[in-house]
């Protein structure tokens, strides 16, 4: 979740690349050197360097000397797995509407301290293209979809388990515990498939 300082942390991460002992190249926004083939498939510096920053926006995480090597090798494996369901996505023909993008877009917004008019901004302050969040929403659209359609027939909820969610937390609705209990079982699948693709996939680092 964004936190409120989220402008703060939007200035800082704008000098990050300034300060850390990196290779000036990694972080210029016009630079596509290839980083990855997956499947024959390009991920390039400049994906890496928009991700690196989306995700530390998005996130509100301070990028310092210290952590950068960690985030950039989560941000790596982040966008070959993306790339290697992109591609899973692609053969099952999986498409999102603009109805479908703009409703996720709306949720997003509606659990952020941030509304769209300031996230622009932001992005646009850090030489972010607004296009590069829409694809993150639609990628995670995309791919519930893929698994939600190949195994959804295949869940199954007990009165038990239910009942158990219910107790635990009154709060919770038994169709609400029974969408959780739903989706636990999708996520188990959907985890599945990742590290099959990643178990099958040609991956090479540049």
């Amino acid at each position: 979740m964004l936190k409120v300082n989220i402008a703060i942390k939007a200035l800082l991460i704008i000098i990050f690349s300034q300060i850390l002992g990196l290779n000036a190249n990694a972080f210029n926004t016009n630079n596509h050197r290839i980083a990855v083939l997956v499947n024959d498939e390009l991920i390039t510096s400049y994906d890496v360097t928009q991700r690196m920053k989306l995700n530390a926006i998005l996130s509100g995480t301070d990028i310092t000397a210290e952590n950068n090597n960690k985030l950039l090798n989560t941000v790596v494996d982040e966008l070959i797995k993306e790339k290697l369901m992109s591609q899973k996505i692609n053969e099952y023909g999986v498409t999102v509407s603009e109805e479908e993008y703009l409703e996720q877009e709306l949720f997003f917004f509606s659990n952020n301290p941030v509304n769209k008019v300031g996230i622009i901004k932001i992005f646009e302050m850090n030489d972010i293209k607004y296009n590069e969040f829409k694809k993150f929403l639609i990628h995670g659209i995309s791919w519930q979809k893929l698994i939600s359609g190949m195994y959804f027939r295949l869940t199954s909820t007990s009165e038990i388990e239910i009942e158990e969610i219910v107790t635990n937390n009154p709060s919770i609705s038994q169709e609400a515990a029974k969408n959780m209990i739903v989706q636990k079982q999708l996520d188990l699948k959907s985890n599945k498939m990742i590290r099959d693709l990643f178990n099958e996939a040609t991956i090479e680092y540049k």
